[in-house]
This record gives C-alpha cells, structure tokens and sequence, in this order.
C-alpha cells in the first residue's frame, strides 16, 4: 500500500511547481479583490484535481497489469487511490485556510489602513464547501476513469454532473414546499449544531460508496 501511494506521489512530483505557481497567482487574485475566504476552495480544486491526474499516468504506462504481477490485491491498488484523495482532499483545505490566515496577515500589515477582519466561521465553512465540491468531483470520476478510462472518463464525469444538477434544481422546488412547511429557526438552530457533522458524514459517505463502486468495476476488469 505505501509503495503505491509513494508511486503515485512520485509521479505527482512534476506538478510542484506548476502548483506552487498556481499559489501565487490565486494570492494575487485574492489579494487584489479580498476575497480571502475563497482560497479553500481554489487550493482544494487544484489539488484535487491534479491528485486525478495519476490515472493519466498509470493509463499511459499501463502499470496496472505491471503492479497485479507483484503480491498487490486489486483492492489495495483501489484503496492507495482513495487514500491519497482523501488525503488531498484534508491537505488542501488546511492549506487554503493557513494560506488565507497568512495573507490577511501579511495585508494588515502592509495595508494598516484597510484592516481586515477575518471571520473564521466563515472561512472553516467554506474550507468544508470547498472539501465537499471536490469530494463530489472525486467521488463521481474515479468510478467514471475505471470505468471507461482516464479521457473519457472527464467526459463522462461531465455529464453525470450536468445529471446531478438537473436533478437538484428539478427537486428544489419540491424542498423549497418542504422547508416552507418547516419551523425556519429550529432548522437552523440543528444546522448550527449538527451541520458540520453531517457534511463529513456526507463526504465520507460519498467516498465509501465511490470506493465500493470503483472496487466492484476494477475487480471485473481484465488486463
């Protein structure tokens, strides 16, 4: 399990500094517009992103038909997948909070005269947004590159979204009826208590059944 998340780190390797460039650049837009509460979901975004990428290369080398030939189950090499997701996913939004932290320090004082005033409710909210978004994306692909490969894959990643959303917006007005029926303030009375918990529920959710769906389509699948 180790030799294969430290394959696909390898691999990653080449990304650190088209990475750390992206940083910089998404500073200097969150600098220039002080919309610093947003950098959770950018880091979290592209690291997500580029964490996809390692199926890419495993296509290209074919080292899954490789790595099956060594004493490594089908399972484990689903699981490093997995593994690593979800660690990017953890990894980029305490980077994108550190990152926010950082620059608004460093804006206060060289801007003494605009002092910003960061609301951490705000900003660990929308690091948890930014971890669902890219848990969603994660959740939907994965299974999707198994499936039909890492290019069309994307596409169909795609429109599963495009499914996702139409399906959202066709049940909105049937939830708006129910939340109108609804007591508002005690609503969200239990979302202030319980909401966080049940986003990570829900992002571990995802995960475990993307998990159990990449796992069923690699199993099946012949080299």
């Amino acid at each position: 399990m180790k030799g294969l998340i430290k394959k696909d780190l390898l691999n990653l390797a080449s990304y650190k500094t088209s990475l750390f460039i992206l940083i910089i650049f998404c500073s200097i837009a969150i600098i220039s517009t002080n919309s610093v509460t947003f950098a959770p979901i950018i880091i979290s975004t592209i690291i997500g992103m580029i964490v996809l990428s390692t199926f890419n290369y495993d296509e290209i080398s074919k080292s899954d038909k490789y790595i099956l030939s060594l004493p490594v189950t089908r399972k484990d090499i689903v699981l490093s997948k997995y593994i690593l997701a979800i660690a990017s996913t953890i990894i980029s939004a305490v980077l994108g909070v550190v990152l926010t932290v950082i620059i608004v320090e460093l804006m206060n004082m060289i801007r003494s005269n605009e002092f910003i005033n960061l609301n951490y409710d705000s900003l660990f909210s929308t690091a948890l947004g930014g971890m669902f978004g890219i848990a969603l994306i994660q959740s939907i692909q994965i299974p999707s590159i198994y499936k039909w490969g890492a290019e069309k894959g994307r596409i169909q990643m795609f429109v599963l979204i495009f499914l996702v959303i139409l399906l959202v917006l066709g049940s909105s007005s049937l939830f708006a009826k129910i939340v109108f029926r609804m007591d508002i303030s005690s609503m969200l009375s239990f979302l202030n208590k319980f909401g966080i918990f049940l986003l990570v529920g829900l992002i571990m959710l995802m995960y475990y059944i993307s998990y159990k769906i990449s796992y069923k389509i690699f199993s099946k699948k012949d080299f």
